[in-house]
């Protein structure tokens, strides 16, 4: 069946106030009433107007379609009756009157094409889709982390998270029922996280693997050292060998994110020069530079 944007039909914000709604409701209803409008589709049209006021004008029956709409559904899109819509409510429709509702409102309000309230089979809920966002120790380590969510009411609910170790930023975390509740005793939908992974001062991710960039003194990288790395495991010693250049990188294998096949942490190196501050200094340099009289890096 498609969705119907009761607010499009009646040409009204979403956050149109009761007067407005009911002012629109009367302004497209004398156009389109088939004593005074004979002309093709007024007649589906007037019905469409009455059904969108039927909706709009209850608080009730709208603040439950607005947390169906806020779902993100628009007007004729092919739609899968969100479960829960209108459950626990005792819906009036004493007056309405004018009979033949679509589908679409049957489906969410329990209502026959005879009038009659019908009585809904048990729906699954719809499932939530929303993001959490960790930092990458949590998703080396894995843990537990707290996220809130608010609905369409404003009401909103803290869930802790369990964090698998290793996991990969845009992989989904399903929680259980945790999604829209169901309708007429159907199961609540499950709610389904992205995960995101924020930024590392010391750490990159490449798939598995992690990258660190390493900063080293001139004499480390041409004669050789061995330097303490971090990790996200901890520290660990790694030996620079000699003759190394700025951009060479080193592999720590295993030392990347945790998993079936863990990855590694790549270390690159990175030459950085002191500052001269004396003569003393600038002597020394001036003698390293006339050790290697031949020596141009740009050739």
């Amino acid at each position: 069946m498609e969705f119907k944007d009761y607010y499009d039909t009646l040409g009204v914000k979403p956050e149109a106030s009761e007067a407005e709604i009911k002012a629109a409701y009367r302004k497209l209803a004398r156009k389109y009433h088939p004593d005074k409008n004979k002309e093709t589709g007024a007649e589906d049209k007037f019905k469409a107007i009455n059904e969108a006021n039927e909706v709009l004008r209850d608080a009730e029956k709208r603040r439950a379609y607005d947390q169906v709409r806020a779902g993100g559904y628009r007007q004729g899109e092919q739609f899968r009756p969100p479960p829960g819509f209108g459950q626990g409510h005792n819906f009036d429709f004493g007056d309405a009157g004018h009979g033949d509702f679509s589908d679409f409102f049957e489906s969410m309000f329990g209502r026959s094409a005879g009038g009659q309230r019908g009585a809904p089979r048990p729906r699954r809920g719809s499932d939530i889709q929303a993001q959490v966002q960790i930092d990458l120790k949590t998703a080396f380590d894995g843990g537990r982390t707290r996220l809130a969510l608010q609905d369409s009411s404003g009401k909103e609910r803290v869930l802790e998270v369990k964090i698998p170790a290793g996991i990969q930023s845009g992989k989904v975390i399903r929680l259980s029922g945790q999604g829209h509740p169901g309708m007429a005793g159907g199961p609540s939908g499950d709610l389904l996280l992205e995960v995101g992974i924020r930024d590392d001062a010391q750490f990159r991710l490449d798939g598995q693997n992690v990258l660190h960039v390493l900063p080293i003194t001139p004499w480390d990288a041409a004669l050789g050292a061995t330097l303490a790395v971090p990790t996200l495991a901890g520290t660990v010693d790694l030996r620079i060998p000699a003759g190394s250049q700025s951009g060479r990188k080193l592999r720590l294998k295993g030392r990347g994110m945790p998993g079936a096949h863990p990855g590694d942490q790549l270390v690159e190196l990175s030459i950085r020069v002191p500052v001269v501050d004396n003569e003393d200094q600038r002597a020394a340099f001036e003698a390293l530079r006339d050790q290697f009289p031949d020596y141009d890096p740009r050739t």
